[in-house]
């Protein structure tokens, strides 16, 4: 292990990347309800998307750890499956075989444009005042999406969104921020996953001793059942290549592509994962994966896997290393007979670990000269129309539209590489076929 994922180069320890890993794990399980509840609005068996989900994360992640050693959790990608759900076949009307079918093409054409260095040339394309605040806009998104999971902040007919009512759960993640906070201030150890653990705990007797106008959020729904295998092999590979399904890719291969680059570079950004020309570590060897797990996901019925941005919450608490993927990647299996189990840790407990890891993620803002207008201005789109559009995509969108228009305006068009004008033509295709 040593040799193989250079702990001490990385100045990490086996302890250490094993507890990142369970980090990790822990603030991106939820997805393994989650998927299935949305994607089976779709028609499909809520047990087969579950079991796919297993299936995904585990390889994937595994698979990021062993083979591009980079301590990043890969699974089914949220904002993925409510595009594959709500806009692919219930939107669009087609069925769900085809749109795993879909699933699958767009991972083919991942594959091949990280095998011949594509995007690894979009990476490099990417001006590094953008790639400092998309990393700031995904920690805000996170936090955002901690604050709303835990009830803090709601919808609300007057503002649009506003304060939650201080009701027992909320009370009870508040209380968990709070513990989470002093942990983290006092380098305690597996501060996050100690602070998940003990606002599970805490969230105990809602519904039973205090707060009983809420069910207990807490029940035992037993320990085993059975994994379903029925979606294996279900996508309709013919019929999703048909004219009127290529929208349908493309938008996969679109979100995907730039919610991956910039899960990436984000969280390459934030933890220092960056080779010796400041550029993310081991990047084309990370974009394959992503594309494997893209295709795999097709294959064995999910939506579309990508690289997860609550892996940022085990990077903090030390992952450095592949090590950190493998040990969260693993941890999925089990689930294919545990899923139960994983029920009894409620939102309210891993909302906190989502809110803070938006403090470690808008560090690299200090990096972005604030006084260069021209370049401080698309920074500042992209950075705050991620969480406000609750989209990694439109804030990439119009970061690299205003960017481009800024420069071209100021005379400086010249600086921008073919391959950064490449990424703005897409940027515009995108917002049209979005506008039909």
């Amino acid at each position: 292990m040593e040799s193989y994922f250079q702990l001490k180069k990385n100045n990490t320890t086996i302890k250490t990347e094993v507890l990142a890993g369970l980090t990790s794990f822990l603030a991106t399980a939820y997805i393994i309800v989650v998927n299935p509840a949305i994607l089976s609005q779709a028609g499909m068996p809520f047990s087969g998307v579950l079991t796919a989900t297993v299936l995904v994360s585990f390889f994937s992640s595994v698979m990021m750890g062993l083979y591009a050693r980079n301590p990043i959790l890969v699974a089914p990608g949220m904002g993925l499956n409510a595009f594959f759900t709500f806009s692919a076949v219930m939107g669009m009307g087609i069925s769900w075989q085809v749109a795993l079918g879909a699933v699958f093409w767009s991972g083919i054409v991942f594959l091949l444009l990280s095998l011949f260095n594509v995007r690894t040339l979009i990476v490099k394309a990417i001006p590094r005042p953008l790639r400092y605040a998309i990393a700031a806009g995904i920690g805000l998104f996170i936090t955002l999406i901690g604050f709303i999971n835990a009830g803090f902040i709601v919808s609300h007919p007057a503002t649009t969104i506003g304060l939650g009512t201080l009701s027992p759960s909320v009370l009870t993640f508040l209380g968990g921020l709070l513990l989470m906070a002093i942990l983290i201030t006092r380098n305690v150890t597996g501060a996050i996953l100690l602070g998940i653990v003990l606002t599970t705990l805490a969230a105990y007797p809602l519904g039973r001793w205090w707060g009983t106008d809420v069910d207990p959020i807490i029940s035992w729904q037993g320990l085993v059942s059975a994994p379903d295998f029925s979606l294996i092999f279900q996508l309709d590979l013919i019929n999703s290549l048909q004219f009127a399904v290529f929208p349908v890719i493309f938008a996969f291969v679109f979100t995907d592509l730039f919610d991956s680059l910039s899960t990436f570079v984000g969280l390459a950004e934030a933890a220092n994962l960056t080779d010796e020309h400041g550029e993310p570590r081991n990047v084309k060897r990370s974009l394959a994966t992503d594309a494997v797990a893209t295709t795999l996901a097709g294959l064995v019925g999910s939506s579309p896997g990508t690289a997860y941005i609550e892996s940022a919450v085990g990077i903090e608490a030390g992952g450095r290393t592949g090590l950190t993927a493998v040990v969260g990647g693993l941890l999925f299996l089990p689930f294919l007979f545990l899923a139960p189990l994983l029920s009894m840790i409620p939102a309210i407990a891993t909302a906190p670990a989502l809110v803070l890891v938006g403090a470690f993620m808008v560090r690299p803002v200090v990096k972005i000269n604030w006084l260069k207008m021209d370049e401080a201005i698309p920074a500042f789109l992209a950075m705050v129309l991620i969480p406000f559009t609750y989209s990694i995509s439109q804030g990439i969108i119009w970061g690299f539209l205003s960017w481009a228009a800024l420069k071209v305006a100021t005379g400086k068009g010249r600086s921008m590489s073919p391959t950064l004008w490449v990424i703005v033509a897409f940027c515009v295709l995108a917002l049209v076929m979005q506008s039909h």
